[in-house]
């Protein structure tokens, strides 16, 4: 069923002629940011009123959270983390937007006052004439959360919070005999009005912050850390006592750290504490940086660790060897977010612990891989084969699994049965049947993809081919019809390809199984509103041409005059580091037949590479220079993660 628009509907209820709406159209080019309807309405052709009334009957009006995310004033995270949080609570996005202090009072009645085209008004409650509560009941206005501020001859302006229904303000219009203009106010300053008007106690009114007295939003680091008092040399015992109680300073200091971290979109958590009066360091990981959190008094370096391990059901009592679990973070705060939790003894009697923040949730769309032309065309290639072997690896941190997924959701259909055996399950999607692996039981990789084998399965992902048998298992699953993903630890797409063989795979079986391997590395993106773009002197264009490949560089058909790079300089948007977020930087190799010939003679990496290479393969480092050169990133960062 097509999606009907607004001056299709206008036009259908014989609103407006169709010549009427091609005029708003040819307008609307010169005004793209005006809705059609409020460009019909400045050009006398409809009635606000019954274009109002069109976009309700029709359910045609802008979504509050497309404004807000339209205007810049939160992005897609803080909604997402808003409507959670409303779920979890019940109550509305627009109050858990406000308690969690994602936008404030004004800006978001602006945005309401834009969703529903109507004016917004600033009331100074001392400036109101006290004869106006004579038009609308003090029960009414209270219960509506509507104040009158104005009165014109025979018309009367309403401030509300909230836009009144149609069929409200024409009812109130006949009771009250006159004719009403709406205008949207913040909820205070119509309880302050209120309070002026009919002498309503501030008590019984209260504003959207207010109403949701909830503590979703833990106190700042701050004030927390204010709570707490110097004093001697903290005991383990009495420390631990603390840590379980429910509203201890430590207890909110965790789960501080926690929110923060994940608000901030960091990777990992690391609690480090010193011997002696030294403070206990947090630091946290974005973008695969390291950077301080926070320093916390040293009286906390026993229950810092104790409360994680209480949360993550470890033995708080063991602190003489490392220990291993997780958090389902969701009991204790307001974040759905799953945690894992690994903890080291160190010297002095301490005890670290790091808290890797889980990216549970959907697959990343495939065309924001950041692959470019050639290897997106080999890898959907590749995923369309009905069997065969595809690899993708890199370091660990590098997006692997990302990837994966990614790949999965393209094939991801009725007509095939997928299995995945993953540690841990981060990324879920329907349709796929996900196994987490169990090494502690017998249950790893290989043995899942022995039992997968007698499942009917169309599609096999295998986490990580550790060992021989593993990758044995799934070069037989390739060649008896499945199509098999896997990643391994490797530092490019050629040394894969030996690595296997010294692994002791048998290289004929190997060679008619490997589809192709993506090696990737994620580099820091860098910050939009800030890069700074320079051209290259004569040197660095060719220490750069070095670097890429003479011969390999001549073929982009760059010169000095088209090599504009930019640089870090750093904002408020990306924390003064010149960096936000990150792309991938990646190299494809296809297994082609002399590909193949050269696995069964067992040739070595080099020349692996170099036949890859006459395949159409370009590097880690000459994608990633490719990526310096449109603006994404800078030439550090390709250093930093890339290998030549």
């Amino acid at each position: 069923m097509s999606i009907r628009k607004v001056g299709e509907l206008l036009v259908e209820q014989k609103l407006i002629t169709q010549e009427q709406l091609l005029e708003a159209l040819d307008l609307q080019k010169v005004f793209p940011d005006q809705p059609v309807g409020q460009l019909l309405c400045k050009l006398g052709f409809i009635k606000e009123s019954d274009l109002s009334f069109v976009l309700d009957q029709k359910n045609k009006r802008r979504k509050l959270t497309d404004i807000l995310l339209g205007n810049g004033l939160v992005d897609q995270q803080k909604i997402s983390h808003a409507r959670e949080v409303g779920k979890q609570n019940n109550i509305s996005v627009e109050k858990a937007l406000l308690k969690l202090n994602y936008v404030d009072e004004e800006s978001l009645s602006r945005v309401i006052a834009a969703q529903y085209d109507m004016p917004y008004v600033q009331i100074n409650p001392n400036d109101l004439d006290l004869s106006l509560s004579r038009y609308i009941s003090s029960v009414y206005a209270q219960k509506q959360r509507i104040a009158p501020i104005s009165k014109i001859g025979n018309t009367l302006t309403l401030a509300m919070a909230q836009p009144l229904k149609s069929h409200d303000i024409r009812e109130l219009e006949d009771s009250i005999r006159l004719k009403i203009i709406s205008a949207i106010a913040t909820e205070t300053s119509i309880a302050r009005s209120l309070k002026r008007l009919y002498n309503i106690d501030n008590a019984n009114s209260v504003s959207a912050n207010d109403e949701v007295n909830l503590d979703i939003v833990p106190d700042s680091i701050i004030d927390l850390l204010s709570k707490t008092n110097e004093g001697d040399e903290p005991e383990v015992a009495e420390e631990t006592k603390k840590v379980t109680e429910k509203d201890s300073v430590i207890v909110k200091l965790v789960n501080k750290i926690i929110y923060d971290a994940y608000m901030n979109k960091a990777s990992d958590i690391h609690i480090e504490p010193y011997p002696g009066k030294k403070d206990v360091i947090v630091r946290t990981r974005v973008d695969g940086q390291c950077s301080i959190y926070q320093r916390i008094p040293y009286k906390y370096k026993f229950a810092l660790p104790s409360r994680i391990k209480i949360m993550g059901d470890l033995d708080i009592a063991e602190r003489r060897k490392p220990q291993d679990g997780k958090i389902d973070f969701k009991k204790f705060g307001p974040l759905d977010v799953e945690l894992r939790v690994a903890t080291m003894p160190t010297v002095g009697g301490m005890e670290d612990v790091v808290i890797r923040v889980l990216a549970s949730g959907d697959p990343i769309s495939f065309d924001d891989l950041g692959l470019n032309a050639r290897n997106l065309r080999v890898f959907k290639e590749s995923l369309s084969r009905p069997h065969g072997l595809i690899l993708v690896v890199g370091p660990t941190g590098s997006g692997k699994t990302t990837t994966l997924h990614s790949g999965l959701a393209q094939i991801n259909q009725t007509n095939r049965k997928i299995w995945t055996a993953e540690d841990p399950v981060e990324i879920t999607q329907a349709g796929l049947r996900q196994v987490q692996v169990n090494p502690r039981i017998g249950f790893t990789f290989a043995a899942a993809l022995r039992s997968f084998l007698r499942l009917d399965p169309d599609v096999i992902m295998v986490g990580e081919m550790r060992d021989e048998e593993t990758a044995s298992t799934a070069v037989e699953a390739s060649l008896t019809g499945h199509l098999v993903f896997s990643t391994l630890h490797t530092n490019s797409a050629p040394e894969t390809v030996t690595r296997l063989l010294e692994m002791g795979l048998d290289p004929y079986s190997f060679s008619d199984s490997l589809v192709c391997v993506l090696a990737q590395r994620l580099a820091r993106r860098l910050c939009k509103d800030c890069k700074e773009s320079f051209h290259l002197s004569e040197s660095e264009y060719n220490e750069l041409v070095e670097e890429f490949g003479r011969d390999e560089f001549a073929n982009t058909g760059l010169g000095l005059a088209d090599t504009v790079m930019f640089r870090a300089v750093g904002c408020d948007r990306c924390g003064h580091t010149g960096y936000r977020g990150r792309l991938g930087i990646h190299e494809v190799l296809e297994c082609t037949d002399p590909l193949k010939a050269l696995i069964k003679r067992r040739a070595d990496t080099d020349h692996v590479r170099e036949q890859a290479a006459r395949d159409g393969m370009t590097t880690l480092k000459q994608d990633g220079i490719l990526k310096v050169l449109g603006g994404l990133t800078d030439i550090h960062e390709v250093r930093r993660v890339c290998i030549k």
